[in-house]
């Protein structure tokens, strides 16, 4: 948990640094109740689509347990919510937030910074499978970013899925194991 609190404070950091140094204008938050449910929507996607390729992607499998299992193994179930603020509100600004418009806001834009975002995941080469879906929920959640021009739906997106997705992997482990 510590360290997920200071990876948060480092990507805020590189974010506001960023802004500053370059003059970039974050994408706004616009608050309005149709990006909170259009988040919730897409969190539930992406974690229901998590489980299925987790189920039959071997490779997959094993990227995603060694990955998850070295950040949610030491984590209480109370501790989900800090997995999914945490995390969902500093990638979501540097990545989405800062990092679009500061490239341009378009699908360059959009590539680049997903394939960063999914570089972040990677535990190590041999878990690419892992490392291949975080890219692609990078882009989905620059995607709609992008459309919205929104920062909220990928936030709460990220917050949703990260929470939801700790919690069902967490209660599919074996009794003593977690």
């Amino acid at each position: 948990l510590i360290a997920m609190a200071i990876t948060a404070i480092v990507l805020l950091v590189f974010a506001k640094a960023w802004m500053y140094l370059f003059a970039v204008q974050i994408v706004p938050l616009n608050l309005v109740p149709q990006n909170f449910m259009l988040g919730i929507g897409i969190g539930t996607g992406i974690a229901l689509l998590s489980s299925l390729i987790y189920e039959v992607w071997p490779a997959y499998r094993k990227s995603a347990d060694t990955y998850l299992e070295m950040v949610l193994k030491p984590l209480e179930m109370t501790d989900l919510i800090w997995l999914g603020v945490l995390p969902g509100i500093s990638e979501e600004l540097l990545f989405r937030g800062v990092a679009l418009p500061g490239l341009g806001m378009n699908v360059l834009a959009l590539t680049i910074s997903s394939a960063v975002f999914g570089s972040l995941h990677m535990a190590s080469p041999k878990h690419w499978p892992y490392t291949i879906w975080a890219m692609a929920i990078g882009f989905c959640l620059g995607t709609v970013t992008l459309v919205t021009g929104s920062l909220a739906p990928a936030i709460v997106a990220h917050i949703f899925t990260n929470s939801l997705s700790g919690l069902i992997w967490k209660s599919k482990q074996p009794k003593g194991k977690v």
